[in-house]
This record gives C-alpha cells, structure tokens and sequence, in this order.
C-alpha cells in the first residue's frame, strides 16, 4: 500500500485530503478522502485506464461546495490489492466495492460519480445496490443494456469496440499495451484535446501502470466482462440520473447516450459537441458545475 512517498500521485491540494486504504469486500483499496466528515459524501469512480488522480481536479470544488470525498483506486489499479485470477473482477464485485465503501464511511448512501469503467460500476451499482445510492453522474459510458444491445446491432460500435475482443487473449494484450512506455494507452489519451493531459500527467499514469500486476489486473476488467457477465437484478435506475457525454467519444457512438436516459425514471443528458471520451480532463470546470447542480438540485 502506498505511503506519501511511495505514492504516484502527489494528494489534491486541498487541506484536508489524505491517503486511507480501507478492507472492503475482501480487498484492500487504496484511496484518497478529503473533507468534513460529515458532509454529504461523494464517490467519484475513474475509468481505464486511469487511476484517482483522474479526478485531482474535483476534490477542491466538491469539498468547498459543502461534500465528503472519496476517491478509491478500483481493485486492481494503482495502490489497491490486485486478487489472483479473472472472476474477482466481475462487475458485481466491483460494484460490491463501492457499496462496502460507502459503509466505511459509516453511511447508507452516498452520491457517487464515474467515468469510463467507474461509470459502468456505478450504473451496475445503482442497478444491484440502488438503496446506497442518492444521485448518479455518469460520464461517457452507457446503460450496460443498452451497450449490449448496440453492441449486437451496430457496426460502427463493433469496431470501436474492438480492443474488448482482443483483450480476451491471453497475456498478448499485456505485451502489446506495455510496449514503448505503454504508447497503446498513452496513445488513446493523446486523442483528447491538446491541453487535457501534459508530461507529468503521463509520468504519474506510466508509473501506476507499472506496478508490478496492475496491468493484467486491469484488462482483467475486460475479460471477466466477456468470461463471467452478469446481469444485474433490474434495468431501470431509480436514482435520479446525469449523464455527461462528449460526442466525439473515440470508442462509443453517440447514440448510447440518449437510448441511455430510457431506462432512468429521472434522467438528464448534458452534451459536449467538441469533447471526446476523456472530457473530465477537457473540460474540469464545467463538468464539475454540472456534477455539483445536480447532486444539490
């Protein structure tokens, strides 16, 4: 587990912030919490293939608006424990995570925000633990019934899909993403706006990949998804619902979002025309204007 010196990311600078690793569901996750401890607590979640630090630049507006914040690295990633083999990583342990999380906090609920795969966990996590859940934000990743549906259907989400497939083969995936300093992920980052990421940005994420498993334990995500899918008990999502999509999404088509919103009772999309999928880092500002209008509307 990390201490302050061995950590890839220095903390939000905000002064409450600090590191905690916290035994939820049979892991150990490392994570950082900053704010009044009772305040209104907020889950942010990130996605592949970051860590945290994705959301460094939201602690400080969330605690200053009146919240609790808790920012885990996900099983796997970073400084949390990485278990043996595919099935821990299926998407109802990863949901269960967040669950146990919340209740580290000595909560009931919790609002709780995600990107990418941490967004997948929190549509799974309203869908399978909808009463530890006061509001969802959902950013760039759609309704896992939706997903499968366009995923059967549509061509075009077929090819930007095709790094899922390929992911299932053993151990060349890990080979092929590691090559010259991880260019396959560092790549997929660079197709954000020229801005979103600078050299240290990447020296952190290089050194969270590097860790020794995190890796496999990452595509793992991928591959439980395929080898050990779940459906979860209900499709309709009680919570009410802000989904925040960028429409140049290299891996998504655009059309998940709105499809997405069926199956909210209460749900609300915000568009980003210029923005790709890595919009938290496009566009920090205005997306956490619209996180924290909804979670205090």
């Amino acid at each position: 587990m990390a201490s302050e010196s061995g950590a890839n990311a220095p903390l939000p600078d905000v002064p409450s912030a600090e590191r905690t690793v916290r035994e939820v569901n049979g892991v150990e996750l490392h994570a950082v919490v900053a704010g009044d401890e009772n305040d209104p607590l907020v889950v942010l979640l990130h996605g592949f293939p970051e860590f945290w630090y994705e959301w460094r630049e939201y602690v400080g507006p969330f605690v200053e608006a009146g919240y609790r914040v808790l920012v885990p690295d996900q099983r796997g990633y970073n400084r949390s424990e990485r278990p043996d083999g595919v099935s821990p990583y299926r998407i109802s342990e990863l949901s269960r995570d967040v669950a146990d999380l919340v209740g580290s906090e000595d909560r009931e609920r919790a609002h709780v925000v995600g990107h990418d795969w941490g967004a997948a966990v929190a549509w799974d996590l309203a869908l399978r633990h909808p009463d530890c859940l006061d509001r969802l934000g959902i950013i760039n990743v759609p309704h896992p019934t939706v997903f499968d549906a366009v995923l059967r259907s549509n061509l075009a989400q077929v090819r930007k899909s095709w790094y899922i497939f390929f992911f299932q083969l053993p151990r060349l995936p890990e080979w092929y993403v590691s090559r010259d300093e991880f260019a396959f992920m560092v790549t997929a980052m660079e197709k954000a706006r020229p801005d979103a990421f600078d050299a240290t940005d990447f020296e952190r994420y290089r050194s969270a990949w590097a860790e020794d498993g995190a890796l496999t334990a990452m595509i793992h995500w991928y591959r439980a998804l395929v080898r050990h899918g779940e459906d979860p008990p209900r499709e309709r999502v009680a919570a009410p619902t802000l989904v925040v999509w960028g429409e140049n999404d290299q891996a998504l088509v655009p059309e998940l979002a709105p499809r997405s919103l069926e199956y909210c009772e209460d749900g609300r999309l915000e568009r980003f025309p210029d923005a790709t999928h890595w919009i938290p880092h496009e566009h920090p500002d205005r997306v956490a204007d619209l996180l924290l209008d909804h979670l205090g509307s």
